[in-house]
């Protein structure tokens, strides 16, 4: 089987939308040809395949006519660009990719079909292009692909005698006489398709043709031949595919093999082809042996050499309870054991010494899950050398890595057995395969120090945060939420009244009847199955419409209600009487911690009763809760990076920033900065921050506009460094791919180069934003390592970490320690690294988190 790659590329390229992958390389063309290609090898299973594409540069056909294929346009962009990344993948799939300088594809595809010949084998071109029908012959067939179509009609002998009464050898015939305007062939002016065939349906040949001009005497057509003679026999000649190209050619070259997987599976990912991906399947070709009894396991563990690599098959059974169903480890290098833990732990027993030996250096896949399931088996976890879900966070940290089959398809494009034996050797392979690789790009890229001296020691952190929990008392929550409820029934009544009728408020198609049709207000957006009743359409009409403003809080409320009151309760621990959290390490794009079931970081504290929720969260017996919030960190982060002499004066003099930026702005002097000016200006510095447009601030501040655009000028007016910084880290981004924080952490940015507006936009501002967040995100996670470490000392006991709110840090102290605790914690987030301006910490301290009062001095 001989591909005309030309022929399919072009032809995917205009029959597909421009696709493109995470780097913002298109690759429809690509798509679209390895799925004709592989649909054309399931219908042909064929012994040898090869595929022809055209060289760059003339071919011999320009020294017979210099015009050859002169009107037709170049090549477009975006389909260059994916002929050698196509070129790759062919190589990757160990198919023999045939270029021969001064020749065409059809050259080169009539060569390989006459070496097929002589070898006496049935052989198909797959081609959109017909001029291949003059290589049909009894041993020959053509699979003509279909524009928008993914079907191939079959062209033999019979059907081109069929349907156009030619012989292959005529299609050149035809062609010499009606031309080819793609290809720039003259032929004779004024002969089309059909009398081109009727021509030589009669005689044959353009030669016999010409001999009989005499026939047309008189007419047109004989004019046409008597002028244009030589000019049909010249369009004839390159029409003729040459079938003895000089090809460097050995059978075993063309012969079917199945793909170099890790390479190709490793350019499917690159490619951003998922669909194809889960296709593939990976022979896992393991060697191990299933352990029989624990004294098995014991005789291995002790006669066993150098590190360590385990795999726990964990399940979440409640809130703080885990079921180790099996687990496998190995020394690197020797044989893979595996064992069941589900009916006993006694396997786990034997192996709790080693698992808690700090020299004994241990690889796993997501440390944290491990160390805090083997917790409840009475196993302490130390020594953890590698965690490979950390290493392939810090190298791409926009993929999903939800579990490890996601990163054995991103890194290997393996699909590991969903169950039983075969799975916990093909993971186990898997981490020893990966580790060092992973380990090695780590240090290329420069992203070794957060890995080692912040990342994975931080796993030690979480799992004591997400141990400890937090004190919750059930009785407040409840009382909170009951009085939520009356407020939400109040305002359904009044929503209802102002209605003029019932309806069910959760019902957007009922919502919007009531809202545009019956009370007539001005709707904005309009989507297929109706009126939009989002939060955005429903914000511009509040100031004019109180219904409007009455359902935004009763969603609000409604909310606060289903995720926070009942939420909450639901994850309540009875017997210790706490809420346990997870803190993710390897979710968040720009480095931040995030926090599930429940998450306790974005309680919605700008609303009173959002706020009273935070009354249930309570120290322990004795204690007071301790919170520690950076103040106004992203800001201090940005003029160090920005390096803006106006802001890192204002800090450096200890000013409210958001009252010298209103000064700055207004062209005012401080004092006479007003309270809504200073929440402007802090509008606009948070807003900057993120990159903020005219539109998305003149909604912030309800102002036009126009007055939005000119606070935005004024504010770069002054705070050029920050103006002169986005520019660059923006145009840094699109020429490397990515930004990085402080401490190096990479954020990559394909859609920089997107062509959708709305993408390319969001990336814009994610260019601006992630070195300013992430960042800020590094410094609190060296603050955590630091303070972990005081707590680890019996000077400070009883007093605990216990939760991480993007900026602040919340503790759990007993009452003796404070203030010196609070003190020691400032000082050692204030030193977390040395920037530009001074880092700030606010203390406060409460009874609950609710009644956190200002700690002064």
């Amino acid at each position: 089987m001989i591909i005309d790659g030309h022929s399919l590329a072009y032809r995917a390229f205009y029959a597909l939308p421009l696709l493109t992958n995470a780097d913002g390389q298109v690759t429809n063309a690509i798509f679209g040809f390895y799925k004709t290609l592989k649909k054309a090898i399931a219908e042909v299973e064929p012994a040898y395949v090869a595929v022809a594409f055209d060289k760059e540069g003339k071919v011999f056909r320009h020294q017979i006519y210099d015009d050859y294929k002169g009107t037709r346009k170049p090549i477009p962009r975006d389909l260059k660009t994916q002929l050698p990344l196509l070129k790759d993948l062919l190589k990757t799939m160990r198919i023999a990719v045939f270029e021969a300088a001064g020749y065409e594809a059809d050259d080169l595809i009539g060569t390989l079909v006459k070496f097929g010949e002589q070898a006496g084998f049935e052989n198909f071109i797959v081609s959109g292009d017909r001029d291949t029908w003059q290589l049909i012959s009894k041993k020959t067939k053509v699979l003509l692909t279909r524009s928008r179509s993914s079907e191939f009609e079959i062209y033999d002998l019979s059907r081109l005698k069929k349907e156009y009464d030619l012989t292959p050898e005529q299609i050149v015939e035809v062609k010499g006489l009606k031309g080819d305007a793609a290809d720039n062939i003259p032929g004779v002016p004024g002969i089309g398709q059909k009398t081109a065939l009727r021509l030589i349906k009669k005689y044959g040949t353009v030669e016999n043709v010409l001999k009989q001009r005499a026939d047309f005497q008189g007419r047109k057509l004989g004019e046409a031949l008597e002028k244009y003679g030589q000019q049909a026999l010249l369009s004839k000649k390159l029409a003729i595919i040459d079938t003895q190209v000089p090809l460097e050619f050995e059978w075993t070259l063309c012969q079917k093999k199945e793909p170099d997987q890790p390479r190709f599976f490793a350019l499917l990912e690159k490619l951003g082809f998922k669909s194809i991906l889960k296709e593939q399947e990976l022979a896992v070709e393991t060697i191990y042996e299933i352990v029989k009894t624990p004294v098995e396991l014991a005789a291995y563990l002790e006669s066993g050499e150098g590190d360590l690599i385990l795999h726990f098959e964990i399940e979440k059974k409640g809130v703080t309870a885990w079921q180790i169903k099996a687990a496998g480890l190995k020394f690197v290098g020797q044989v893979i054991k595996i064992f069941p833990c589900k009916e006993s732990d006694a396997y786990l027993k034997v192996l709790k010494p080693y698992l808690e030996a700090e020299d004994l250096k241990k690889t796993l896949w997501d440390a944290k899950s491990c160390i805090l399931a083997l917790a409840g088996y009475g196993i302490e976890v130390r020594g953890i050398n590698q965690d490979v879900l950390l290493m392939a966070y810090l190298l791409n940290p926009a993929r999903s890595l939800k579990d490890i089959d996601t990163l054995a398809q991103a890194e290997l494009g393996a699909k590991l057995p969903q169950e039983g034996v075969e799975r916990l050797p093909a993971i186990l392979n898997l981490l020893e395969e990966l580790s060092p690789r992973l380990l090695a790009a780590l240090a290329k890229q420069d992203l070794l120090g957060l890995y080692q001296d912040i990342e994975l020691p931080l796993v030690a952190v979480l799992v004591a945060m997400e141990r400890a929990g937090i004190k919750l008392e059930l009785t407040v929550l409840e009382e909170v939420g009951r009085d939520l409820k009356v407020r939400i029934e109040k305002l359904s009544q009044e929503i209802y009244k102002l209605a003029g009728e019932k309806f069910n408020l959760n019902s957007p198609k009922q919502l919007a009847a009531i809202l545009f049709e019956k009370l007539g207000l001005p709707a904005s957006k309009k989507t297929k199955t109706g009126y939009s009743t989002r939060a955005e359409v429903l914000e511009e009409l509040a100031p004019q419409y109180e219904i409007a403003a009455l359902v935004l809080v009763h969603r609000q409320l409604t909310k606060l209600q289903n995720t926070y009151i009942e939420g909450l309760a639901a994850l309540f621990e009875p017997k210790s009487k706490r809420l346990y959290t997870s803190f993710n390490q390897t979710i968040t794009a720009t480095g931040r911690l995030s926090s599930t079931e429940p998450n306790l970081q974005n309680i919605p504290v700008r609303l009173p009763e959002g706020r009273r929720i935070r009354k249930a969260f309570l120290p322990s017996k004795g204690n007071l809760l301790l919170a520690a919030d950076y103040s106004q960190i992203e800001l201090r982060v940005l003029a160090h990076l920005a390096q803006d002499p106006v802001m890192i004066e204002a800090f450096k003099a200890n000013q409210d920033i958001h009252v010298r930026t209103a000064a700055e702005v207004f062209g005012l002097p401080l004092e006479m900065v007003t309270s809504e000016l200073r929440q402007a200006a802090k509008a606009v510095n948070f807003g900057i921050v993120y990159g903020i447009s005219d539109y998305g601030l003149s909604r912030d501040l309800n102002i036009p506009r126009a007055e939005a655009k000119a606070y935005i000028e004024k504010y770069f007016t002054r705070y050029h460094g920050v103006r002169d910084y986005q520019k660059a880290v923006v145009a840094t981004a699109k020429k490397q791919g990515y930004v990085t924080t402080l401490l190096n952490r990479r954020r990559y940015l394909p859609d920089l180069k997107s062509r959708n507006y709305h993408l390319r936009n969001f990336a814009q501002r994610a260019a601006m934003n992630t070195p300013v967040q992430g960042s800020a995100a590094d410094l609190i996670k060296i603050a955590m390592l630091n303070i972990y470490q005081l707590l680890n000392t019996p000077k400070w006991a009883g007093t605990k970490l216990i939760l991480q709110v993007h900026d602040e840090l919340i503790f759990d102290v007993p009452k003796k320690f404070l203030p010196d605790f609070a003190f020691l914690v400032r000082e050692v987030m204030t030193g977390v690294y040395p920037l530009q301006v001074p880092l700030q910490v606010d203390l406060a301290i409460g009874s609950n988190w609710y009644a956190l009062e200002k700690l002064g001095g």
